[in-house]
């Protein structure tokens, strides 16, 4: 942090006025008012504190319907007189750029671009997109996306100081102090700018602290490019005091445009005088040596150590030991008892299903179905681990009703948040029970949503011929989600339908019925389910089982051209693996004959 405010890459080192004479501004009369000489000096002086002090910067642009057109083109051009401040390039000062309404959508990542003017065209080829106001869902993907590895940002080790500046004219739809706080928490320093009636307290709640130094307001689109000057008068004309100063700082000296400050390391808290610490959490300051947990214990100055949900404490008090909850014998499982971290669910045996109490088991009805099935399942961590849990049961359930086999139904599973990870693929299982041993052993991802991304990866990949899908089968899949995606979903969603897969959504709690439309097959009374909470997925489980039943060909249509074929390229199949076996027996009875004959 010491670096934060110095470094903000001479956000703003020089005056508003672009050296580059094809994209010259006339200045406004309160610029003019500095003279030419005053800024050719302003700009020597700054650009020797400022220059060469890498940055990973996020702009966060308010696009939704409020803003007018022309005021957009204003924000545009305050981001590119933002950009001629900057020392852009890999090694330097690296910029990406996200606008939002309803939607995030990210214009470019951190690492897109390697130079100012690629960067420059990127913002003036935006589109306003003209929709609502999710502040709080940008802020959210800007911290668990926008600065990740991945999309460019260089690792924490590197110290290089991550800033995001947001400007948004109105106020957001959803909450922004929660995940602010988290973001900063995170290390990213958050600027926000407020245009015409934003709130002042929303604001706060955004920026960082201080706020005379993060948070500013202007009345209008037309006054924005004012705060230039602003930024370059407080983050680049002060001095770093915490290396000329004897601070008595007991742990960290924090530089600020026009003084220090102290600050105390994780586990300690700032006393009084504001200079020395105190320990707050034991846990944070000795090696304690807990397996799990190291608690704080009220009014002691020890603790002790407790175990995550599912385990118990050894008898040495620091290690522990998973609970098994099936040897615990009060499940009422009818058939098959599994454990779970946190519990344990009841299984069937092949060709039975379970039923809504949990407990028992009903004849499955739904053996003979035959597809290529992909479930598309949302690990964000709305969901928690106790509801993730409820969903593999949801999957497990639909698998046990269907004939999974060699010849007959395939399944594979993505699980998605922030990333979209496959758990098995098409080709992976041939059989239930192996089939219900992944689904068990799936790990929850728990960040965030990125519905879109899943379904890419869906239609690229999990009906791949490499992937196990077969061209002859039906191509099925259902996705399943528990909240607003954070990116779009329905360009994948139209491809993959468009390609022959038919999508089932199912969507519980705060699922939004217009994204689960775009989601689902046609019509939407067959393809989309709902529920307001997780406790009614074994309705969800019982109708879906219903509805892909219902569409296996009735003895009647089995005598239509198409299912005769089926039935004869699976009948094909049998054969084909039948004679290989043989043909491997065979060779084994050779050679067995063969040894026998040389004794």
């Amino acid at each position: 942090m010491r670096y934060l405010a110095l470094g903000l890459f001479c956000l703003l080192c020089c005056d508003a006025v672009r050296v580059d004479h094809r994209h010259r501004r006339r200045p406004r009369p309160s610029v003019l008012s500095r003279g030419r000489n005053d800024s050719a000096v302003q700009s020597n002086s700054v650009e020797s504190l400022c220059k060469g002090k890498p940055l990973d910067f996020v702009f966060i642009i308010d696009s939704s319907r409020s803003v007018r057109p022309s005021d957009y083109e204003k924000v545009k051009t305050f981001i590119t007189n933002i950009l001629a401040f900057l020392d852009v390039g890999p090694e330097a000062t690296r910029v990406g750029l996200l606008q939002y309404g309803s939607v995030v959508q990210n214009e470019f990542s951190l690492n897109t671009y390697s130079s100012k003017a690629d960067v420059e065209r990127a913002v003036k080829a935006m589109d306003h997109l003209a929709t609502g106001t999710m502040t709080g869902l940008a802020i959210q993907y800007t911290m668990e996306t926008a600065f990740t590895e991945p999309e460019g940002a260089r690792p924490a080790d590197m110290h290089i100081p991550r800033i995001a500046m947001i400007v948004t004219d109105g106020r957001p739809q959803d909450t922004v102090e929660e995940v602010s706080a988290q973001a900063r928490q995170a290390g990213i320093q958050i600027f926000a700018i407020g245009v015409g009636r934003v709130d002042m307290n929303t604001l706060r709640a955004i920026g960082s602290e201080p706020h005379s130094e993060h948070v500013y307001l202007v009345g209008n689109f037309s006054q924005i490019e004012t705060l230039t000057s602003v930024f370059q008068s407080n983050l680049c004309g002060g001095t770093d005091l915490c290396s000329v100063v004897d601070h008595r700082c007991d742990h960290l000296c924090v530089s600020t445009p026009a003084s220090y400050m102290c600050r105390c390391r994780k586990g300690y808290t700032l006393n009084s005088d504001g200079k020395s610490c105190r320990s707050e959490d034991p846990c944070a300051v000795v090696d304690h040596g807990c397996a799990h947990i190291c608690a704080k214990v009220p009014g002691v100055l020890g603790y002790e150590c407790r175990c995550r949900l599912g385990y118990e404490l050894n008898e040495d008090a620091r290690t522990c030991r998973r609970i098994d909850y099936c040897d615990l014998g009060n499940h009422g499982c009818q058939h098959d008892c599994v454990s779970t971290p946190e519990s344990y669910i009841c299984r069937c045996t092949r060709g039975y299903v379970l039923n809504l109490d949990g407990k028992t088991c009903s004849k499955a009805e739904c053996g003979d179905g035959v597809m290529d099935l992909v479930f598309v399942i949302d690990g964000s961590k709305s969901l928690g681990p106790a509801n993730f849990e409820l969903v593999k049961q949801f999957v497990n359930g639909i698998v046990d009703s269907l004939d999974v086999s060699g010849i007959g139904t395939h399944v594979g599973l993505l699980q998605y948040s922030t990333k979209v990870r496959t758990e098995f693929t098409l080709g992976q299982y041939t059989s239930g029970q192996d089939i219900n041993r992944a689904v068990s052993r799936m790990q929850y991802m728990g960040r965030g949503s990125m519905t879109g991304a899943a379904l890419r990866h869906m239609f690229e990949y999990s009906f791949s011929a490499k992937e196990g899908a077969r061209p002859d089968m039906p191509w099925v899949s259902i996705v399943f989600t528990d909240g607003r995606s954070q990116d779009d979903v329905s360009k994948w969603a139209a491809k993959a339908k468009d390609a022959g897969i038919n999508i089932y959504a199912i969507g519980v709690g705060k699922a939004i019925e217009e994204e689960l439309r775009e989601i689902a097959s046609e019509p939407d009374d067959k393809h989309l389910y709902y529920a307001e909470d997780f406790s009614h997925m074994g309705e969800i489980a019982d109708k879906l089982k219903t509805r892909i039943c219902k569409e296996k060909p009735s003895p009647e249509e089995m005598c239509k051209c198409d299912n005769v074929m089926l039935f004869q390229r699976q009948v094909n199949e049998q054969l084909r693996r039948l004679t290989q076996h043989i043909e491997v027996v065979s060779k084994r009875m050779e050679t067995l004959e063969s040894q026998l004959g040389h004794k």
